[in-house]
């Protein structure tokens, strides 16, 4: 199956109304004392009700307009679809960001054709910030004015900025991920921890350079790919194959291919 430019455009709308539908369940329970559960787990995995009833809107919105489409969601798992589409969502990533009220969480949505992500959506309902991945280019608005986004275009790693969510977490980082993580952080100019997934749209806006994580899983990665690399960045796993090649959950996300090729030659050092 093959799709035109005019599915693409027809889709991308779509998806920004799935983005503004996200938008009126998060925000309003921003900084208001929403509802805190933990997901079963060894340690702390927390979803908030703003998770929860996103996705719930965002999966009827789907289901009425796209019936046929498949979803994969972070919160309610997988609904196998009939055709070669597919919607991954995370409604809320970054839920410690949300919970203790710093706006670095961001909604995240894409939509795979044959498992490869064609859109990606990144939105800050905060700030009023989106990033939106399609056809090879990603475009930045934010209050109400848009304009290309575009990477920072670096290459000297001695000068990158880089970022990653929480080195320190239980279960984020193997021994030796930790290690090829710190690698990498000692040969740039700085590093700063907790963006979430705000990190990679700061990188597509140029503000980063280099964003180096683990244990990922699909819906927290299939949007950024669109977004980074319409941007004129490159996305990969650990190995320079594509993101979900193996389960590690490994992404790396770099301004340019000679920083990218850099950064993996430390990773694997």
């Amino acid at each position: 199956m093959t799709f035109s430019p005019q599915d693409l455009q027809e889709f991308s709308s779509f998806a920004l109304r799935l983005a503004d539908a996200a938008r009126a369940e998060t925000l309003p329970r921003f900084r208001k004392g929403t509802t805190i559960f933990n997901k079963a787990g060894p340690w702390f995995d927390p979803v908030t009700d703003a998770d929860r009833e996103a996705e719930r809107a965002l999966r009827r919105m789907i289901e009425k307009i796209y019936p046929r489409h498949g979803v994969l969601g972070e919160e309610f798992g997988e609904t196998p679809g009939d055709e070669a589409w597919r919607w991954v969502l995370d409604p809320v990533d970054g839920t410690r960001a949300f919970m203790c009220g710093t706006p670095s969480w961001a909604t995240l949505i894409a939509l795979e054709h044959d498992a490869s992500p064609v859109i990606g959506v990144i939105d800050q309902p905060f700030t009023d910030e989106r990033w939106v991945g399609a056809g090879g280019k990603t475009l930045y608005t934010h209050r109400g004015e848009t304009s290309f986004a575009k990477t920072s275009g670096l290459t000297d790693i001695a000068k990158a900025r880089l970022s990653t969510t929480d080195p320190l977490a239980s279960g984020y980082f193997s021994d030796a991920e930790a290690a090829a993580f710190a690698r990498v952080a000692k040969a740039a100019r700085v590093a700063r921890f907790s963006l979430d997934a705000y990190a990679y749209a700061l990188l597509a806006s140029g503000e980063l350079d280099l964003v180096i994580e683990s244990s990922l899983q699909r819906h927290d990665y299939a949007a950024l790919i669109p977004v980074v690399e319409g941007a004129g960045g490159v996305v990969t796993n650990w190995q320079g194959q594509p993101p979900g090649s193996d389960d590690t959950g490994e992404l790396i996300a770099a301004a340019t291919p000679e920083l990218h090729a850099a950064a993996l030659e430390l990773l694997k050092a």
